[in-house]
């Protein structure tokens, strides 16, 4: 299964508002996926995670759409490597 995994960054700008919990809850939807979110200095989002196509996908998704009381200017994506460190899904404090 490791060979079909894939890991991905996104920051997240825009009104960022609710972002934290929105993540940890499509998280709970796409079963398996695993990585880290975390509010940023400058006020984006920044999610790291790891994942198969369909499950990084389904994130993307849900990352455009943004919480209710947000404002989604930009999602940038960016590849990243994959790492055995991440086997669940967590909330980091901000950077």
């Amino acid at each position: 299964m490791t060979e079909d995994l894939q890991a991905r960054r996104f920051v997240v700008r825009g009104r960022c508002r609710g972002w934290l919990p929105l993540v940890r809850r499509a998280r709970a939807h796409i079963v398996g996926i695993a990585g880290w979110v975390r509010n940023n200095a400058d006020g984006s989002v920044e999610v790291h995670v790891q994942g198969t196509r369909d499950q990084i996908s389904g994130l993307r998704s849900r990352l455009r759409e943004g919480p209710r009381a947000a404002r989604v200017d930009a999602v940038e994506e960016l590849e990243a490597r994959l790492t055995s460190e991440l086997s669940s899904f967590r909330i980091e404090g901000a950077w």
